[in-house]
């Protein structure tokens, strides 16, 4: 047990603690802000996307090749084509789990021709080799690019689909309003990220650990999108008929080492702008230790929640429904109620 332990505490040392997963139980096989000072325009940045692009690559080589949280989550984003009865010709898939969204669509949403983006030349390029060994499904292109500052020409695109990589994104209402004008008109937004729950346990273990062994607290943890922005950043964007709903799934690790693993396979370790590199070897066994005092389960392992925000839009266009001009009613409340009578409740 103290081995393990130890084991656990030594691979929290190389995490920079960051979030991630349906109040389904899976098992496992196996966050401070700052300004850019120097030619971003008075910016915020708080992720580093250089770093970022460095985990990317990374999980090139140390990806799953079928992750049940990934999974999970590309199929409840892509049954959403199924909901819709048109066909989107032309998609664009951008980084995070797009691998998952390309092995999972089986000809889901009509697409022809398949764009998929990353900011990693190497998850590029094993994006392609895959692409090579099986030679099936749509047409698809291959583009290295950041989110960020999006490589698509206006107008062009019938989907967008972004499966866990937005909010990495230093400005995320930025990065959506670009995929809006990547659209076409009645072109649809398909995007999943994490939410502010995500990784609870981790962080409240982290947090007694500080406080415990240093006296203080510092970031750890990437900041994440809470469920009540998620409308906001929709209508901001300029997307019409918002939609947002969430999932929460709670994986089983057998050690901290094993969440650490998964995080780091996924690319998902923390990229804050201004982090703390240095965790002190007796915090991380404190939080090792805390974590399966507070959350172990009976047979030894440990839950992590991951709490997953969907969301939906698309790029205007008139044959959409459209509210009613103000003012434009023909009939008052006050005479339907005479029309019906009063309410006697």
């Amino acid at each position: 047990m103290a081995s393990s332990v130890t084991a656990a505490a030594r691979r929290l040392l190389l995490l920079r603690c960051s979030p991630l997963l349906p109040r389904r139980l899976l098992s496992s096989s196996s966050a401070a802000d700052g300004l850019d000072d120097g030619g971003g325009g008075g910016r915020t940045k708080i992720f580093d996307r250089d770093l970022k692009r460095r985990h990317r690559d990374r999980a090139a080589w140390a990806m799953r090749e079928a992750d049940g949280f990934v999974d999970a989550v590309a199929e409840n984003l892509l049954d959403r084509l199924e909901d819709c009865r048109k066909a989107f010709p032309s998609a664009l898939c951008l980084g995070g789990s797009a691998g998952a969204v390309r092995r999972l669509l089986r000809g889901r949403g009509g697409i022809e021709k398949l764009i998929m983006m990353d900011m990693s030349a190497d998850m590029v390029r094993k994006w392609r080799g895959s692409e090579n060994a099986t030679d099936d499904g749509p047409e698809t292109h291959f583009v290295v690019g950041d989110e960020e500052f999006l490589p698509i020409k206006e107008s062009s695109q019938d989907l967008i689909i972004s499966c866990l990589g937005l909010h990495w994104t230093n400005d995320l209402p930025g990065a959506m309003i670009q995929c809006r004008l990547a659209l076409k008109p009645d072109g649809l937004f398909l995007a999943a990220i994490l939410g502010g729950e995500t990784l609870k346990e981790l962080r409240i273990a982290c947090t007694i650990a500080q406080m415990e062994r240093e006296g203080g607290i510092s970031p750890r943890m990437s900041p994440l999108a809470q469920v009540r922005d998620a409308g906001n950043l929709l209508t901001r964007a300029g997307f019409t008929l918002p939609g947002v709903d969430v999932d929460q799934y709670t994986v089983k690790y057998n050690s901290a080492l094993e969440l650490v693993e998964h995080l780091r396979a996924m690319g998902e370790t923390n990229a804050l702008f201004h982090r703390n590199p240095v965790l002190k070897r007796d915090t991380a066994l404190a939080t090792a230790a805390i974590y399966q005092s507070m959350f172990g389960l009976e047979d030894g392992s440990i839950p992590a929640t991951f709490q997953v925000i969907y969301m939906t839009g698309w790029r205007e266009h008139p044959s959409q429904q459209q509210a009613k001009r103000r003012g434009s009613a023909t009939i008052s409340f006050s005479d339907i109620q005479k029309q019906f009578g009063p309410n006697e409740n």
